[in-house]
This record gives structure tokens, sequence and C-alpha cells, in this order.
């Protein structure tokens, strides 16, 4: 039986694709020259690590003030679009890319426009499930050790649950990072940041027991390049975790009966 839908409908406010735009004059003039250096970036007309100029360089080409040129770069800065050197020899460059900047500046967002736990845990399953079978598919014998000593460690830490719970975190990280797909790791990052507890309140050595067999069931699958099964698994395991965390925050849905123990 589907599950009964209580959030209001999403609604995003403005166009997805609007430029960035502040009030007055120099400041309209300011978002222009940012709305151009990133659409020249999406465009593959500059590239990581080309030199964007001077403050001075940016008023001369744009046609502006070297005021309005350095609300500019400090704006562009602000997105990581460019990274900026002071003194002789110094100037903005386009820069090389931070995905975990981003993760946490999605993260930061999702939770000030208040997404629940559930939201974050269907998009996390999505996310998780492919990941496994990615994984599956691609990971490297390093990958699978990395996976094995997290495991090691989980057993050892099972009396500390805080502890277990750090590792387990690690664990589905270490997932996503098999897959060799970086898309799907920062967002797997972004979303752990909303949802992922630092304290396990509810956690008890019988759970992190059953959580600890699926996770060797899970690096067996991505080990034996069971693509389907690891899948299917986390599939598994994503919803019972869902099922938790929706029941710790109060959130009532019919698919509640799963647990994790």
């Amino acid at each position: 039986m589907a599950r009964a839908i209580t959030n209001p409908p999403v609604q995003i406010s403005g166009n997805p694709t609007a430029r960035i735009m502040f009030a007055g004059r120099s400041s309209s003039l300011s978002a222009q020259m940012v709305a151009q250096v990133r659409d020249d970036l999406f465009a593959k007309k500059l590239k990581p690590g080309e030199f964007l100029g001077t403050e001075k360089d940016l008023a001369a080409r744009f046609g502006t003030s070297r005021i309005v040129a350095r609300d500019a770069l400090r704006t562009l800065e602000a997105l990581g679009i460019v990274e900026i050197r002071m003194g002789k020899g110094g100037g903005a460059r386009i820069a090389h890319g931070n995905p975990r900047l981003f993760a946490e500046a999605l993260a930061v967002q999702l939770d000030l426009t208040g997404v629940t736990p559930a939201e974050v845990l269907d998009a996390q399953r999505a996310i998780e499930t492919l990941g496994a079978e990615l994984a599956a598919e691609n990971a490297t014998a390093e990958d699978i050790t990395r996976l094995r000593a997290l495991l090691a460690d989980a057993q050892e830490a099972i009396g500390d649950l805080d502890l277990f719970t750090k590792l387990s975190r690690d664990f589905h990280m270490a997932v996503a990072e098999a897959s060799h797909n970086r898309v799907i790791v920062v967002q797997l990052l972004s979303l752990e940041h909303v949802s992922w507890p630092r304290r396990n309140v509810t956690a008890t050595r019988k759970l992190a027991g059953h959580i600890l067999d699926i996770h060797s069931k899970l690096a067996d699958l991505i080990e034996l390049r069971d693509a389907a099964g690891a899948r299917a698994l986390m599939d598994d395991h994503v919803k019972m975790i869902r099922a938790r965390r929706v029941a710790e925050h109060g959130e009532k849905h019919e698919d509640e009966g799963s647990s994790c123990c």
C-alpha cells in the first residue's frame, strides 16, 4: 500500500537558471559580471586554474569601476568559483573545485528549508542504492580493504555505540566512494550532514550487531561483483534506517512497520 503523503507541495522560489542579482545599479553591474564568469565556466570557456585577472583587469574588461569589480570578485570567491591571491602577482584564478564546500552549503540550505527526515532518507535511499550497485561494479582492491577495515573497527567498537554510529556512517560513505562517482559522494555527504545523528540515542548493542551483519554481507556482495544483490540489500537497509529515523522524529507514515532491530 502506498504511504500517505503529508508534506506540502514542493515550491522552490525563483527561476532555477536566474542570474544572481542585487539591489542598486552598481550591484546589478557586479551581478552581471558574476553571471558572465559563471556562464563562461559552464560553457567551458574558462577552466580550473585559469587566470581571470585583477580588479583592474576586470574593471577594464567590463567597463566598470574597480569597486564594482571588487564586489564581483568577492561574490565569485564566496561562491567558490575563484580563488584570490593578494599582493604582487596576485589576482583571481578559477578555482579547482571543492565538492565538500558545496555539500556543506547544500546541507545548510536543506536544513534551513526544514526538510523532514523522511524526505532526506527517501533521497538518501535513491543515492545509496545506486552507489552500492556501482561499488560492486567499480570497487578497487583498495576500496575493499577500506570496507573490511571499517568492519573490523566497528566490531571492536560494538560496545561504544557513539563510536559505532560514526563508523557506520564512515562505512556508508566508503561504499559511496567505492562507486567512483563523485556526484553520488557529494550528494550523500550533503544528506548525511542533515540526517546522520552524532549520537544515536536509541541504539542498542543488539541493533549494532544487526547493522554490522548487514554491512558485512554488503561488503561481501561488493567484493563478489554482485551489483543487483548489493543494490537490493542497500535498498532494504536504508528503508529500515528511514523507518527508525522517522519514528524517532514522530513522523507517522504507513510504512513504519520496518525496523533495524
